[in-house]
């Protein structure tokens, strides 16, 4: 062998990551055994939940149902950067959606962060995943998306113990090893390893197995730890793109906010589904498939919450009231025309208002139909895609505490 085929493999060899040569074994149970006593509880909560987000679904007319999605990404974007400690208010977010960013270099950052997770949220949304949403290609490709729309100064993590400065490549698996708390990932050349089974065993479940197995999947990919920075939200826009596909969800709820809302448990659920099995009752792998059971109790319930409280929400007639009385505070202060509050309730239960229909439905002539609707525009609580489109309601995130209250926390600075 020449010198320089001998120096090529010793690089190759210094590059390649450690692999100790664990077995993906340690990651067992992935899903809960058939003999689980969570399994009855479990199934009747999956079948709950199916039942209940496609019903809500189905119950918002398509115009309605695009705009409170639009809403409800932001808020995802919110909770889930706010589990990692990262504070930007979906007003802020929404700022950055039309590139009014902060003086501040900091919440600037922030912003784009966001931007970025929305994007990646939108992605998903519009059916961007094409390979199974459990499969390496798919959890890679959401790090890529997410960390190369980030600013350079967020796209660095370091060491606690060392100061060592690492750069994150988007979409790249981790290189080096890591430690989460008390828990000590894996070797990363054993990563692709683990993926390949997790890809295995969450892709061939059929949709009612799947929401069971979804605090599962949450867990596991949480174990594994595939990148060094930035799992945290690949885990839950991996959990909301299985969620999309197997629940209908129709993007109009989010996990996120209960998690957010519940951290505590939340971290607290992953750290004990860490734990090895604490006897010879507590299943048959590795890893305790009784602290799996409770995780997965706390996930399907933090689900129906969050469904049930966007169901009350959006209740025909409390949304309704809230929003007419903000239409009349507005025309008395003078910031709405008179019968502004008309075609808002038009569009609450048609969900979308061709334009020349405005005049007819508000009792006034063209100019007046059109100052309304300009007026409308303005507020930021209708659109359309044209001038001659239909209009569609919005909801923007500073009406959210008039119109969606407990969405999300009152803007304070």
């Amino acid at each position: 062998m020449k010198n320089a085929d001998i120096k090529a493999d010793m690089v190759a060899d210094i590059e390649r990551p450690l692999d100790r040569g664990e077995s993906i074994g340690l990651m067992e149970p992935l899903v809960l055994g058939e003999s689980s006593r969570a399994r009855m509880p479990l199934a009747d909560m999956a079948l709950e939940l199916a039942q209940k987000s496609a019903g809500f679904r189905r119950s918002l007319p398509p115009g309605i149902l695009s705009s409170l999605a639009d809403l409800v990404r932001s808020m995802n974007c919110y909770y889930s950067n706010l589990i990692e400690g990262h504070n930007t208010h979906p007003i802020d977010i929404e700022r950055a959606l039309r590139n009014d960013y902060s003086a501040d270099q900091h919440k600037r950052n922030l912003q784009i962060e966001a931007k970025a997770h929305i994007a990646v949220q939108n992605w998903i949304d519009e059916g961007g995943v094409k390979a199974a949403w459990s499969s390496v290609e798919a959890i890679c490709e959401l790090h890529r998306r997410f960390y190369e729309e980030l600013p350079d100064e967020l796209r660095w993590t370091e060491d606690l113990e060392t100061g060592e400065r690492t750069e994150i490549i988007p979409g790249r698996l981790r290189h080096r090893d890591v430690r989460v708390a008390r828990h000590v990932g894996v070797s990363p050349g054993s990563v692709p390893r683990f993926l390949g089974r997790f890809a295995e065993v969450f892709g061939r479940l059929g949709k009612a197995e799947s929401i069971i197995a979804a605090a599962a999947a949450h867990h596991r990919l949480v174990w594994i730890h595939p990148f060094l920075d930035g799992n945290g939200r690949v885990v839950r826009l991996m959990s909301h793109a299985s969620m999309l596909d197997t629940l209908e969800t129709g993007s109009v709820w989010s996990i996120s906010r209960g998690l957010a809302r519940n951290v505590a448990a939340y971290k607290g659920h992953l750290a004990a589904c860490d734990l090895h099995r604490r006897n010879d009752l507590d299943g048959r792998g590795s890893l305790s498939e009784e602290a799996l059971a409770e995780f997965s109790t706390f996930f399907l319930q933090i689900c129906l919450d969050q469904v049930n409280f966007m169901e009350s929400l959006v209740q025909p007639d409390r949304l309704r009231t809230r929003i007419l009385m903000w239409a009349e505070e507005e025309v008395r202060l003078g910031g709405l025309p008179a019968r502004a509050g008309q075609i808002l309730e038009a569009l609450l239960y048609r969900g979308e208002l061709p334009r020349g229909e405005v005049p007819g439905l508000s009792d006034v002539g063209e100019r007046q139909g059109r100052r309304i609707l300009a007026a409308l525009e303005q507020k930021g609580v209708i659109a359309s895609v044209s001038a001659r489109a239909p209009i569609t309601l919005c909801f923007p995130a500073t009406l959210a505490s008039r119109w969606m209250p407990g969405l999300f926390p009152d803007k304070t600075d």
